[in-house]
């Protein structure tokens, strides 16, 4: 018989006391992020029961097994609400991975090297924008990699989505009615790229002729024909008071548009339950939520490696659950020993549908697992749950420079309350010219100018 060092229990009651004194400390043994400085590793940061399903579920889950209905009551509280509710009623179900212990796996190469040389250059100036330590933009990767508030987890957040300097997405996305039946479909680009904080592109770490602005972001789609060509750039300033200014192309028009920016709650399309502002758990400004709180720790069930279909030649992924079995993707989750869930509310956004979101960070790496948002009535309204992988999988890997590409595979976006249900996958490429990948420096006049937009709607 083995014998427990250290129970779910003594995780539990370090976690509650952390919270009691008003503390955030990673990490149950030890530090989290001086046990990964010394050993590229967690492993010693944290007691075997939270290290694997088996000894969390007691043998009840092991890893291969996959969490369905019949046994997800042994692993609720490693699921938010909205998830744990699907997989209980609507037939998700979840396939379980072996804990990842090595950080390096868990998001691009550079940007975690630029976290680790850069750490404990970055605070907060006086209007509340990360800054470094001479008080210009932050210079790279994770400015607070051992956080110590929601509002750190939540900055570092906005600050980066992608984690790369610039990053293209070629996207699927197929929206759901409340009978489970795919009511749209469409295919699109999304493209990110940063003037700030840069760790792989040059000029770095700023772009000097735009270090007043964040990041540029834009959105083409190119199917179904009705909507080809439509497409919308967002530019971001660095002061995160500031909305960004959002241009748009609509080929009936045939020229660019001004929109109003802080209209952050509305589907972009017909028959999507994704906003703008569920960009990344994140895609306002930080400083338009406020009254951030960390609300619980422990452990949590995420999907942050193996999820990448190198099968599929288009990477494209299976589905399975609902009415008609495609409700939901095919996903692999691990156990997370240590998730935080961070509260935040909606400070500037006098008319918005929710009053408030919570959001669970993988203390590991402080990707974001998944997002609830609440109704102005405090009950669930919808979530927001993806996927992460390293693209390697047996003798396949898609490399990002000297490193295996990391990035976002799938998302589900559910409505709770109307059971509607976003699915959007990130595939290789689009019509053989629109391909994902990162830090291409034509990316810029490729797909983040206005005359980029007119050039995209005329195709």
């Amino acid at each position: 018989m083995r014998l427990m060092r250290f129970d779910r229990e003594f995780s539990r009651r370090k976690f509650l006391s952390d919270a009691g004194r008003g503390v955030l400390a990673t990490g149950v043994l030890m530090p989290l992020w001086e046990a990964i400085a010394s050993t590229g590793d967690i492993s010693r940061a944290y007691p075997d029961e939270l290290m694997s399903i088996e000894g969390y579920t007691r043998g009840r889950i092991k890893t291969g097994d996959y969490i369905t209905a019949d046994n997800v009551d042994a692993v609720k509280a490693l699921l938010e609400p909205i998830r744990y509710e699907q997989i209980l009623t609507q037939g998700r179900r979840l396939k379980v991975l072996p804990t990842t212990t090595d950080p390096m796996r868990m998001s691009p190469w550079e940007y975690m090297e630029a976290t680790l040389s850069n750490a404990g250059k970055a605070g907060f100036d006086a209007a509340g924008n990360v800054v470094n330590e001479d008080g210009a933009p932050w210079i790279g990767g994770n400015p607070f990699p051992d956080p110590t508030s929601g509002l750190e987890l939540y900055a570092a957040q906005v600050l980066s989505w992608g984690r790369h300097d610039a990053s293209f997405y070629a996207m699927k996305m197929y929206d759901l009615d409340d009978s489970g039946k795919v009511k749209f479909n469409y295919t699109a680009g999304w493209a990110e790229l940063h003037s700030v904080a840069r760790v792989v592109m040059e000029p770095k770490p700023y772009w000097d002729a735009h270090i007043d602005r964040l990041r540029f972001q834009s959105v083409f789609f190119m199917e179904p024909f009705q909507y080809r060509g439509t497409s919308f750039l967002n530019i971001w300033p660095y002061d995160q008071h500031q909305f960004p200014e959002l241009y748009g192309y609509i080929p009936d028009f045939r020229r660019i548009r001004q929109f109003p920016t802080s209209q952050r709650f509305e589907p972009l399309l017909p028959g999507t339950t994704l906003y703008l502002s569920d960009a990344w758990g994140a895609g306002d400004p930080l400083h338009t939520w406020g009254n951030f709180k960390i609300v619980s720790r422990g452990p949590f069930l995420g999907a942050v490696s193996g999820s990448w279909n190198a099968e599929h030649e288009n990477w494209e992924h299976t589905t399975h659950g609902g009415p008609h079995g495609v409700s939901f993707w095919d996903t692999a989750v691990e156990l997370v020993p240590e998730a935080i869930v961070v509260e935040a509310e909606p400070i500037k956004f006098s008319r918005a549908p929710v009053s408030k979101k919570h959001l669970w960070f993988d203390a590991r790496n402080q990707t974001l697992l998944g997002m609830v948002t609440y109704d102005r009535n405090g009950k669930p309204y919808r979530s927001f749950d993806g996927a992460y992988s390293l693209y390697e999988s047996g003798d396949q890997v898609v490399l990002d420079g000297k490193h295996p590409y990391w990035s976002w595979t799938h998302v589900t976006a559910t409505d709770i309350q109307t059971g509607r249900v976003t699915r959007l996958e990130q595939v290789r490429e689009l019509e053989g010219v629109h391909k994902s990948g990162a830090n291409d420096p034509l990316m810029f006049d490729r797909y983040l100018t206005q005359n980029a937009l007119i050039r995209l709607g005329a195709n």
